[in-house]
């Protein structure tokens, strides 16, 4: 844009004034073209984090952003739908709410990233099943959902390339928490991939980036209003995230109990939540006339074995080893495993998502600068909050790769897991909230 002036968008934002949706858009086509500097750049991402955007300013730098790389054109696809978790701890949903929606109807394409942080990433987990390709060309991704209809690989660079810069610069200037921001990053890649209806998890709680239900609730109705004004079908669950989601946390684990999930042996809020979450996605993306038709048509996917199915059919396509589906024990192990046990009788009143994922961090299960993950790993729980439990009851086996290490995550998740009064409060259901 010849008429664009920065300096004047950074004195409209800082006053927190109505932005021009030229305007933002100007910034975005600029930045990228090297005539916006990195200082005005991060003066700009400072004034929003500072004084916010609205829902029309947010909406033109989300689109402004996924307009400036590749974009995913699935329009010969039937029902296509997408699914993002803000991330967690345990959050293993797209290995099991993906193929349950593709066994009911939808066809899934997803882009899923790495873990970050102390979330665990999609496409880590997926490298955990011995073979599996996730460095798919855009010609084998989109064969493959054809094919298969389901496909999960790692993001392209060419998508959105404004927010690679755009991330890394508000990592530089402590802008990362701004509301707005977050949206637009996540939504610019999500409009990008192509899908005709997206449907967002985020997440609250001790393990999880938004600290309350309300903040949740402000990112998610901000995304879907975003997703709306682009013409995609939109829905978001709000879910808590204080204790972590089923009970295994670490790579290997947590494939194994998706496909406990699959075959109908799961933790039931993972359970809950993958059949919420795969019903709102079959319903948006029409491949379900009502929500009660989604609701019975993933309920029959899971029980008749058919996502589990989908599931093994996306492993082979993408050459990995699917025999550890039905047989686990060829999924890599971790040498040592031991149990904490419960110091007194109770009740357990805290399991911290945070302490645990920070217990998997020491062992080696997430990324610490070049080193690579070690797959292996892993925490899982015995009881969950409100559980009784008795003296030196097994409370959370580790699996480690060696004894020291075992010893320090022991001592972290020691303080993660709380032990109560017998009396206290019993276990809770886990809850969804749906904004749109």
């Amino acid at each position: 844009m010849a008429d664009f002036d920065m300096i004047a968008l950074i004195e409209a934002t800082k006053r927190g004034s109505a932005l021009d949706d030229r305007a933002v858009a100007g910034f975005v086509q600029s930045y990228m073209a090297g005539r916006v500097s990195e200082a005005q750049a991060a003066a700009w991402l400072m004034a929003v984090c500072l004084k916010g955007l609205d829902d029309g300013a947010a909406s033109a730098l989300t689109a402004a952003m996924a307009a400036c790389g590749e974009t995913l054109d699935l329009s010969d696809l039937a029902h296509t739908a997408d699914k993002h978790s803000t991330g967690g701890v345990g959050d293993k949903v797209t290995l099991v709410a993906c193929p349950l929606a593709v066994a009911a109807g939808c066809t899934v394409a997803k882009m899923s990233g790495r873990g970050l942080g102390h979330t665990g990433g999609t496409i880590d987990k997926l490298e955990a099943i011995p073979g599996f390709r996730t460095d798919l060309s855009a010609k084998e991704f989109r064969q493959q959902a054809a094919r298969v209809g389901l496909v999960v690989a790692s993001q392209s660079h060419e998508l959105s390339p404004a927010d690679r810069r755009l991330y890394a610069l508000r990592h530089e200037t402590a802008t990362v928490d701004s509301l707005p921001l977050i949206a637009a990053s996540v939504m610019s890649k999500k409009l990008a991939a192509g899908a005709s209806s997206i449907v967002l998890d985020v997440k609250w709680g001790r393990g999880a980036f938004m600290g309350s239900a309300d903040e949740a609730a402000r990112l998610a109705s901000l995304m879907c209003h975003i997703g709306a004004s682009q013409g995609r079908a939109m829905g978001a669950a709000v879910t808590p995230m204080n204790q972590p989601l089923g009970f295994a946390v670490g790579h290997v684990l947590e494939v194994r109990e998706a496909v406990e999930t699959l075959r109908g042996d799961g933790p039931s809020d993972l359970e809950a939540l993958s059949l919420e979450l795969s019903a709102k996605m079959v319903h948006l993306s029409g491949a379900a006339e009502s929500w009660e038709a989604a609701r019975g048509a993933v309920g029959e996917a899971l029980t008749s074995g058919r996502a589990l199915t989908k599931l093994a059919e996306m492993v082979r396509s993408q050459g990995g080893d699917a025999r550890v589906l039905d047989d686990p024990s060829r999924l890599p192990r971790a040498p040592l495993v031991d149990v904490l046990r419960s110091p007194t009788d109770g009740r357990i009143s805290a399991v911290d998502a945070l302490g645990i994922a920070q217990a998997v961090a020491c062992l080696g299960g997430s990324r610490k600068g070049r080193e690579a993950i070690d797959h292996r790993v892993g925490v899982r729980l015995l009881r969950k909050c409100g559980d009784p439990v008795e003296p030196g009851e097994p409370i959370l086996e580790l699996h480690a790769p060696s004894t020291e290490l075992l010893e320090h995550a022991k001592t972290i998740a020691g303080r993660a897991m709380r032990v109560g009064d017998a009396a206290g409060p019993p276990k809770a259901e886990f809850e969804i909230r749906w904004v749109s």
